[in-house]
């Protein structure tokens, strides 16, 4: 067996995950390693097998958006009102604790890189459900975030930023990294910029350029005997026939997007080459930057685990950049070794940190 399958074979062997699919490319070399089946008792898993990826989504559509930054549709340092009016003159609460009344005017508004960078002032609530006004407010919107990807249905996207636009910001623009929504509203602005849907936006400027085409916000029926059940713990959170099985209402640019190995080894190869043939070169440079502060990397805790955040991905002070979905994925792309690094797997994260397999994957590749 290979230095990879020996890291990873002991979690399928004692059931910590279903199965898994990982690739580790350095320069032309590509290893693949394809252990474990669909869930207990179920079919192994193919190197083609379709995996929800979760919050990898995010840096895809930062792709697509700076595609629109290139052609000049959109521009980083522009306010968002003229795409996303519902979010104009955003008033900000007072203390995190505060009631939704208890608010002042926000210093400025809300620029297309604030949302890109997770600094727009609205994010996943970082208290427990329920526990502060905000928190119980943004849970009872339905905007998504504040649980696994499709713990319940969100509403279309006009529904769902006016819904949004309801809400103060927790933080003035600009002041603190927010996990999530920021992206979801990216996918909204992007989308009205285009004039089309975000699917269609992705499909046009980033899926078919570089042939992914088993990335999708749904599996079609041809698909679905690909497609693999997920996992939390030992109960499965949403069959194959569930939620992904036809097309959502709202397309989530945070967390909604299905994936294979195969198509997520040419996006990570599209950015390692400098952008070709979707990007230029220093707009690779850009997103992969990071644009934090040193409180605002302490305040990202633990998602960033001390690491940074650029456009639309995490940046780690030794250069490699990508990210990673709490339903079970993983990528990394590292420069400096001309390397990709991707796990697939059909189990949920426990907690932001990652499960024992992910910390197995990442200590295999160096």
């Amino acid at each position: 067996m290979s230095s990879l399958t020996d890291a990873l074979a002991p979690f399928v062997d004692d059931g910590s995950v279903p199965g898994l699919v990982a690739a580790v490319e350095r320069g032309s070399e590509l290893e693949v390693v394809v252990l474990g089946g669909t869930g207990p008792g179920g079919p192994p898993l193919r190197r083609d097998s379709i995996f929800r990826i979760a919050s990898i989504s995010k840096p895809i559509t930062a792709v697509a958006a700076m595609t629109l930054l290139e052609d000049g549709s959109i521009r980083l340092d522009e306010p968002v009102d003229r795409l996303l009016p519902e979010l104009a003159e955003r008033r900000v609460l007072r203390s995190e604790a505060a009631e939704l009344d208890d608010t002042v005017p926000a210093p400025r508004a809300i620029t297309v890189e604030d949302l890109l960078s997770f600094r727009c002032g609205l994010g996943v609530p970082p208290s427990a459900p329920g526990s502060l006004p905000w928190q119980r407010a943004y849970a009872e919107a339905r905007l998504g975030g504040d649980g696994p990807p499709g713990s319940h249905p969100v509403p279309p996207p006009d529904e769902w930023v006016r819904r949004l636009g309801t809400l103060p910001l927790l933080a003035p623009p600009g002041e603190r990294w927010l996990y999530h929504t920021g992206a979801d509203a990216l996918g909204v602005l992007i989308a009205r910029a285009a004039g089309t849907s975000l699917g269609a936006l992705l499909s046009e400027r980033v899926l078919r350029p570089l042939g992914m085409a088993d990335t999708c916000f749904w599996v079609p029926p041809a698909h679905l005997h690909r497609f693999q059940p997920q996992w939390w713990g030992t109960e499965v959170f949403d069959p194959v026939d569930g939620r992904w099985a036809r097309p959502p209402e709202f397309e989530s640019a945070g967390g909604g997007l299905v994936s294979t190995l195969d198509d997520l080894l040419s996006f990570a190869r599209m950015l390692r080459r400098g952008g070709d043939p979707v990007l230029r070169r220093e707009t690779v440079t850009a997103m992969t930057r990071d644009r934090l502060t040193e409180r605002q990397r302490a305040g990202a805790r633990p998602f960033l685990a001390g690491d940074g955040w650029g456009l639309g991905l995490g940046v780690g002070a030794n250069g490699r950049y990508g990210w990673d979905g709490g339903l079970g994925t993983s990528w990394r792309n590292d420069p400096a070794h001309d390397l990709t690094a991707i796990l697939l797997t059909q189990a949920m994260w426990p907690d932001p940190t990652g499960p024992a397999v992910h910390h197995s994957f990442r200590d295999a590749v160096g």
